[in-house]
């Protein structure tokens, strides 16, 4: 007869086995609540994609060539089966891999940035894409998610030695890439960047004093803007309505709040939507006025409340890390997600003037789809950690 002991040892043998495979580890590790609500932001792009693609076809349509009403949602679908393997891929590197992955990536996308004037091609009066064969990517959309671990990296340095010059070396940096955006021009990208900077400066442990002085530069920046930078001025004043003719049509943000109120609450039904035709670009900058119209304010709400069960969800994964590096660079990488929802989802709102900047997963975009997927992937591998230890081990002796 087989004994207790021996019969719980066996069962726990038959079991539990001796060694997982790498998939399985990341499988236990990764922030499988993370994964799912982006996944979710995915579905809910493409079914938004497909509403508002007739709109973007019929724009490129001309009286010899019919564009098919579906060619963006099949595109996207595309972007979303080469995105989220990078992305899982990504997820599953150590974190030393993950952060020399970022760093190098920073230096060659920062390299392409410095070559958008020169290479770049222009669409829509702004010059921010190089195009390569069958394919146009935007340099400073790939740029974001890698600066911001990079920048995490420098900052976190000064735990080890505070009298290395990393915060204006931080600042030099930031504004190169400030004033190249700038040129482009591309206003909605360097107000990112530049959050994203005063984020992790605030989160590195900089004196208070310091984050005052900052804040009063950036309210100076955000004059000078205004006065001496033209496409800044002429979005603000459309935006408030100075100087525009009294005969003069409405402007995008006018349109987009139209249409994304036009639903009311529960929307006018897919494929319904006619104030969508009125929209420029409704299927990347105005898409989230689209899935208003067609399907309602309560829709548009459920989206906001999934771009926020995102930010918590990092945030409480933050909360006992106690790595430098991973809270930047998580912290980093969430501020850079949740803030350019907030605007997309603001200038739609007609709360923010018009800024050309896509919403997260759910505006097409290959460019903005990979990038999107290399900054997620980078956060999944940053915020996983192994359930069955603690964070806090504590070793009790007996004394003997």
């Amino acid at each position: 007869m087989f004994k207790a002991g021996e019969l719980v040892k066996g069962f726990r043998t038959r079991t539990v086995p001796r060694e997982r495979t790498a998939l399985a580890i990341w499988f236990w590790e990764i922030d499988r609540v993370l994964l799912s609500l982006i996944v979710t932001l995915m579905a809910i792009g493409l079914v938004a994609v497909a509403a508002a693609s007739p709109v973007a076809a019929i724009d490129r349509s001309t009286a010899s060539v019919a564009v098919n009403p579906l060619i963006y949602f099949y595109r996207q679908l595309m972007w979303v089966f080469i995105g989220l393997p990078v992305m899982l891929i990504i997820s599953m590197l150590p974190r030393p891999q993950a952060r020399r992955l970022a760093i190098f990536g920073c230096a060659f996308f920062f390299v392409m940035l410095l070559c958008v004037p020169i290479l770049g091609s222009t669409v829509n009066g702004a010059k921010r894409w190089i195009d390569l064969p069958g394919f146009r990517f935007q340099p400073s959309e790939f740029l974001k998610p890698v600066f911001v671990v990079a920048l995490a990296w420098l900052l976190s340095l000064r735990t080890k030695d505070m009298s290395l010059p990393v915060v204006p070396l931080s600042f030099c940096v930031t504004g190169l890439i400030a004033i190249i955006l700038m040129r482009q021009p591309d206003f909605g990208q360097t107000v990112i960047f530049c959050a994203c900077l005063g984020v992790l400066l605030l989160l590195s442990g900089v004196s208070m004093r310091f984050i005052g002085a900052m804040g009063g530069v950036a309210l100076a920046g955000l004059v000078a803007v205004y006065m001496f930078y033209e496409n800044g001025r002429q979005r603000v004043n459309d935006f408030l309505g100075i100087g525009v003719q009294l005969d003069a049509g409405p402007d995008q943000t006018d349109l987009a709040f139209r249409t994304i109120s036009h639903g009311g609450f529960t929307g006018v039904g897919p494929g319904g939507g006619q104030n969508k035709f009125r929209l420029p670009e409704a299927h990347t900058d105005y898409i989230f006025s689209v899935i208003g119209e067609e399907f309602g304010l309560l829709a548009c709400i459920a989206i906001a409340c999934v771009y926020l069960a995102i930010v918590v969800r990092v945030l409480l994964r933050l909360l006992d890390e106690e790595d430098v590096f991973t809270i930047l660079a998580a912290a980093g990488l969430t501020t850079q997600f949740g803030l350019q929802a907030i605007i997309n989802m603001g200038v739609n709102a007609q709360i923010f003037p018009s800024k050309g900047m896509t919403l997260p997963f759910i505006s097409y975009g290959g460019s903005s789809m990979l990038a999107l997927c290399i900054g997620v992937g980078l956060l999944l591998a940053f915020t996983r950690r192994n359930p069955f230890m603690g964070r806090h081990t504590v070793v009790k002796w007996s004394g003997r």
